[in-house]
This record gives structure tokens, sequence and C-alpha cells, in this order.
């Protein structure tokens, strides 16, 4: 039996890596749904080879060109967010791989959720925002959510066979990123393009941006706390530059295991798609012969501060990780375009979080204004004529 999936976000980094996978496997996983946020041509080219049997473009004005594209295939365009969000109940969709960027991932992947759907989560502002709403609905439906991010795959596969009372922490690894071992006065000048260039990973912008001022680790410390039930004096962040030991899980005995394997991200994903199987692949493998050293360090919260503010407002709780992000994706948005210094960036995060009310235990509702209200007051700090880059 094919395994159907719903790949939301297909035009992403993580939604043409999944289509690879689907190449190599074209017998096991079938797509039935292909979406995106803009880029028409290439969900045009996607569903023309895979003949999904639906897509859909969240762009309105791009959506005649869609259905232009695939005029003389059976693929249905769908017409609205709504229409999407039906078809990801269907019972031909088995599996939905959510890959959006953003806070935008939250609504459809708590929708695949109550539909009682196992979701390949890549799209971390989900947990981030509402990892408790998230885990809560999964939980009532009977859903099964797998994590596609390699660190969060690491611990699931090191967890396997395990009680979780066992657990005594879990030790995220983080490559340091381009800037690694430089000091804030370096980095008040770099450029987008330097922070651009992952020494490890491709992907998309957002993310490469998240790398670099580690925020990224940062917010799969409030993932990890989610998905794995965890406190957060049980997350640990190092840095292992060489991105071998995608991360490790500490028991209560004393004994540490570690998943390894090369920096690439189709096998994670093919974890995620597979399971609970593991399917022989044809990918490259990791010899230790070839990484002879593997180095460990301890991060420097100091100069790169989007990691402490992380931990900071996983702890705090409520709405507090839903204001960082949001305000994180307008400042990471605007250092892209040059309209703020990359170390204004955690700046900008901690003006939203003093001005954003705090809520302790919010509703669908409380994470979709306070995400606004940062959105909003991040948009202000940058605007605001008497505010000088940070160095």
């Amino acid at each position: 039996m094919q395994k159907k999936l719903a790949i939301l976000g297909s035009t992403g980094s993580i939604g043409r890596q999944t289509l690879e996978v689907v190449d190599g496997f074209p017998s096991t996983f079938k797509v039935e749904l292909l979406t995106a946020r803009n880029s028409v041509e290439l969900l045009a080219a996607q569903a023309r080879k895979y003949l999904p049997s639906k897509a859909y473009i969240a762009n309105p004005d791009k959506r005649d060109l869609l259905v232009d594209a695939l005029r003389e295939t059976r693929v249905q365009v769908l017409g609205s967010e709504e229409e999407m969000i039906e078809a990801l109940h269907e019972e031909k969709v088995d599996m939905v791989v959510s890959s959006l960027v953003g806070f935008a991932g939250l609504k459809p992947t708590l929708h695949a959720l109550e539909a009682g759907k196992t979701v390949a989560l890549a799209n971390k502002e989900t947990m981030v925002v509402a990892g408790d709403l998230v885990t809560r609905v999964a939980r009532e439906k009977g859903a099964i959510i797998l994590p596609i991010d390699s660190e969060h795959s690491a611990i699931f596969q090191c967890l396997a066979g395990e009680e979780e009372k066992t657990v005594e922490k879990v030790i995220l690894t983080a490559s340091g990123g381009p800037f690694r071992g430089r000091n804030r006065k370096f980095l008040a000048n770099v450029s987008a393009a330097e922070a651009l260039n992952h020494p490890n990973w491709k992907m998309g912008d957002k993310i490469t941006i998240d790398c670099a001022t580690m925020m990224n680790k940062g917010l799969e410390a409030i993932e990890a706390r989610w998905f794995f039930n965890l406190d957060p004096s049980q997350i640990e962040v190092i840095i292992h530059p060489q991105s071998i030991i995608h991360s490790m899980v500490q028991f209560h005995d004393g004994s540490v295991k570690a998943q390894m394997g090369l920096p690439d991200m189709r096998l994670p994903i093919l974890y995620a798609l597979a399971y609970p199987s593991r399917i022989k692949s044809s990918f490259p493998r990791y010899s230790p012969l070839d990484f002879p050293s593997l180095t460990f360090e301890k991060p420097d919260a100091d100069t790169f501060r989007n990691l402490s503010l992380a931990f900071e407002t996983m702890k705090k709780g409520g709405n507090a990780p839903c204001i960082m992000n949001a305000a994180n994706e307008i400042a990471v948005e605007a250092f892209l375009r040059k309209q703020t210094g990359f170390n204004d960036i955690p700046d900008i995060i901690a003006y939203a979080l003093g001005k954003v009310p705090f809520i302790s235990k919010p509703h669908l509702n409380d994470y979709t204004e306070s995400d606004r209200e940062a959105r909003h007051y991040a948009r202000e700090r940058i605007g605001s004529p008497d505010w000088g880059r940070s160095e």
C-alpha cells in the first residue's frame, strides 16, 4: 500500500527534499496534495510531475496562473484556504508533511491533527508558538506527530524503546553557523549574504539566518520541550561544528545515546515518512574515518543573544514564545532587506516582548492576537527614527 502524502510548502527547501525522497521510492509514497505560498511556476511544475489530486497556491493573485498551467491535467486547483484544509481531512491523505515557514504553519497543522492524521512536522514555529495546544489536540484525536528536524529526529530515534522517566536530559547540537567564534563588534557589520553562507546545511533563507543568530537552536529547544515532554532544565545546547552528531540523550543511569549521520535532511525526512519502518536507501553513508575528530564547544549566549531569549521565553511559557517568534520573523525579514543590522535582531525581539501583554494560559485566538501585536511592535521598533544600530 502506498502512503499518500499532503505536502504543505512543497516549493520550499524541505518540501523539495521531501519530493526527492518520493522520487527514490515511487512505489512507497504517492503525493495527493501540494501547496505553496507564492512560487507558482515551481508548484505548477511539481504538480505536472507528481500529478496530485489537488494543488493550492496561497497567493490569490497567482491562482489563475496555476489554473492555466494545470488546465490540461486532472489536478484540481483549490480556490481557498478553507478548501485546502478540507482536503487535509480526506481519507485519501495518510500523512501531512508540514514544511511551511513561520506562524502560517500553525492553522493547517492543527486541522491535520484534528482530522487524526499523522503529521511529519518541519514547521518548528508550530511547536514554538503553541506547543501545549498542538500536543493536546494530538493526544485527544489520537494523531501522531513525527519530527523532521534532524535534531528532533535524532532524539526521537535515541528514545526508541526507552521509558520517558529515564531521560535525564537531551543535548541539542548546533554547528555554530557561519559566525562561530566571532564577537559582537564583528557581527555589527555582517551582510545578509555572509549570514546565508552556512558551512554545513543548505536551507531556506529564513532558517539559515536563524542558524546564524542561534535563534534556530533556541526554537528547537522549545520544540524539544513539547515534543518529548521535557522541563526546560532538561535541555542543553552545545556547539558541534561537524554536524555529524545530530543530538544526544542522557539517561539517569549516566549512559548517553547519540544519533549520527551526514548533514543530509533527506535522512530524517525518509525516517519520518517511512515510520515505523526503516527503508533501505542509496543516500551517502557516514564513515568515522572521514571525520576522525568530532569537537564540541559551549555556545556563546552573550554574543548570540537570541539563544538566551529563547530559553527565557521557554521558561516563562504562555504566549512569550509566540511573541518572540513573531518578532523574530519580522526582524529577519528586515535584515534580509537591509533595513536593520544583524545585532539588532535580538533588540527588536526584546522590544516586542516588553510591549505585548503576557498571557499565562493562552487560547488559539490569544496566539493569533499576540502574533499580530508582536509583528506590529517589531515593525515599530525597526521604523523608529531615533533608533540606532546595535554594536
